[in-house]
């Protein structure tokens, strides 16, 4: 193709609507727009700047965006995901000729026998698996002083809007590949703040779902009380439409069988006048003592946005257990135990059957594996890998306990409210513990041009009000704008 027709100017920020317009009339199709993409991410991601958002692209994506415009010929398309190039994190197995390694050494020639169940929703939706983003090596599960987007086998994102702004993490290609334009859309992963993180801080709409919603069957793991994936999209109506696709039960994930959304259609929730009515509670300390005072300055305007677009905001409330010391020891035991789980499914070849024998590689491998060490690993081989440890139960108890009952349900039933807004993504934590559903939104750039987010956090299975809110406040402030990239 000529090089005016790889780069056109519509190409930016089209969202899956826009797409399919022109697909749908032919005026391109999902392989130029498959080249389009590849052009980018030459361009901008390996080049330029070198975001260093893709770790690899899928060989096959030019032969599946073939077989898809055909299929859309002769018996019309499957869905709004039809022939739509999608990008997911290197944690998520595709059964293809892509690799799986969590961005590690140790499991860079690992190849999955078989698609995670959410990659298979999104085949069966028609969408093209772009490639693999880079993120955080173990979605920042194996030391402790790692920065936000390195691994060892793909480098260091760097965050499109320049500046020395932090990326985010874990899923930090995910994140910025699409605050990039470098695909339609992308998956990420959420332990506590993986999402929502890299969506704040590359001006993005990121939903961190119900722990339940989704399906992790294939998604190399942290906790299984805290793991979920996500959309990461420039606009809530398309992490609407990628939530649709991947949502489901799965009996090999037994908590999505409790899922209470498996029939709703999230794009009813999109409503310009969504928060209207809506009692929003604003969560201040200590979260709001985090920021900067061009931060600070960003919420404080924020929240009378909310209050012009109809919402009855409560300027602040308190949440009880947030007082109490927050750590991670769910996260250390159940590791040790689920990915000893996970790595029974990869090929015996490798030779990696235990968290022990990722230590050990690691060790030999040396220097280019550990560069910031593997203290956090060591400290989770040191459990029994068998749960039956007291602290563990009493910490899982706990855990549920102050991040529920003392903690996101008694701010909302204390003030009859629909959600609570967090600055950022700084109220990850808690909803991690709880298992909620959070959705983070532009909010603006900081006086150094660094993208500010916007978090609203509400009770399980809550995604439809999250939606609402997060649509209402998007359409009535329209904050994103895309990176100034330079080739």
């Amino acid at each position: 193709m000529e090089n005016r027709k790889l780069e056109p100017k519509w190409l930016v920020e089209a969202t899956i609507d826009e797409l399919q317009e022109k697909l749908d009339s032919f005026e391109i199709t999902s392989k130029a727009l498959v080249m389009m993409y590849f052009n980018r991410i030459a361009a901008y991601d390996q080049a330029g700047p070198k975001i260093n958002s893709i770790l690899e692209v899928n060989p096959d994506a030019l032969h599946l965006a073939e077989t898809l415009d055909y299929e859309r010929k002769i018996t019309g398309k499957r869905g709004p995901l039809h022939g739509i190039p999608v990008v997911i994190k290197d944690n998520i197995d595709t059964g293809d000729k892509m690799h799986t390694s969590a961005g590690s050494l140790v499991l860079k020639d690992s190849y999955a026998k078989e698609d995670a169940f959410l990659v298979k929703k999104l085949r069966d939706a028609g969408a093209i698996i772009l490639g693999k983003t880079n993120l955080t090596e173990w979605a920042n599960f194996i030391a402790e002083d790692m920065p936000n987007g390195y691994s060892s086998r793909g480098g260091q994102v760097l965050n499109p809007y320049g500046g020395n702004f932090t990326v985010g993490g874990s899923s930090a290609g995910s994140g910025a590949a699409i605050a990039a334009n470098l695909a339609a859309v992308s998956i990420g992963t959420e332990t506590s703040g993986s999402i929502l993180s890299p969506a704040s801080q590359n001006s993005l709409v990121g939903i961190k779902p119900t722990i339940g919603l989704v399906s992790r069957t294939g998604i190399i793991p942290i906790s299984h009380t805290q793991d979920t994936a996500g959309p990461m999209t420039r606009t809530v109506k398309d992490a609407a439409i990628l939530l649709n696709v991947i949502q489901g039960s799965d009996t090999n994930d037994p908590v999505t069988l409790s899922n209470e959304l498996v029939d709703v259609d999230f794009t009813t929730s999109l409503h310009k006048d969504g928060l209207k009515g809506k009692r929003i509670g604003i969560a201040r300390e200590p979260f709001f003592n985090r920021l900067s005072d061009s931060k600070i300055e960003i919420m404080d305007r924020e929240i009378e946005e909310l209050r012009r677009l109809g919402a009855e905001v409560i300027d602040s409330v308190d949440i009880p257990s947030e007082k109490n010391e927050a750590d991670i020891k769910v996260m250390l035991y159940e590791f040790k135990n689920d990915l000893q789980a996970y790595l029974k499914s990869i090929d015996p070849a490798i030779g990696i059957r235990t968290l022990a024998d990722v230590i050990k590689k690691n060790e030999e491998i040396g220097e280019k594996a550990l560069k910031y060490g593997q203290k956090v690993f060591l400290e989770a081989e040191a459990t029994s890998g068998s749960l039956i440890e007291p602290e563990y139960l009493q910490c899982l108890l706990s855990d549920a306990y102050l991040s529920r009952e003392k903690g996101i349900d008694a701010v909302l039933l204390e003030h009859n409210l629909d959600a609570i807004v967090f600055p950022s993504y700084y109220g990850a934590l808690i909803a991690a513990k709880a298992g909620y559903p959070s959705i983070t939104v532009p909010a603006g750039y900081s006086n150094e041009g660094e993208p500010v987010g916007i978090t609203f956090t509400a009770r399980a299975y809550h995604e439809p009000t999250l939606i609402e809110i997060a649509y209402s406040y998007e359409q009535g402030t329209l904050h994103r704008r895309p990176p100034n990239l330079v080739k």
